[in-house]
């Protein structure tokens, strides 16, 4: 499975596991957070590349899965988009009001 982002993210299917990735070249922490790891901020941190972009890769059961980048303390659906923005790619509604990304694994 293989999607494609705006900005930069991607997610792929990589020999089982799902990579996703986020552009945050001055970041100095990021961390993936959803509904696969119970929306725990500390539970998957993203390693960073040398050209500012972060990575991780996550092996995930097929469903349906929202989530979140924790970008130097701040929540984020994807950075460079707001989080009220109703016309973000990828993104639905939550609870709170905010968006998060959706990802589909099949």
């Amino acid at each position: 499975m293989t999607a494609t982002a705006s900005k930069g993210r991607s997610k792929r299917r990589t020999g089982g596991a799902i990579e996703f990735t986020c552009q945050a070249p001055d970041a100095q922490a990021v961390f993936l957070v959803g509904d696969f790891n119970q929306w725990n901020p500390m539970a998957t941190p993203m390693k960073r590349s040398d050209d500012g972009i972060w990575s991780a890769k996550l092996k995930l059961e097929p469903g349906r899965y929202e989530f979140k980048f924790l970008i130097d303390g701040r929540w984020c659906c994807e950075p460079g988009c707001r989080d009220s923005d109703l016309a973000c790619p990828n993104c639905v509604v939550n609870a709170f009001g905010t968006m998060n990304r959706l990802i589909e694994v099949t």
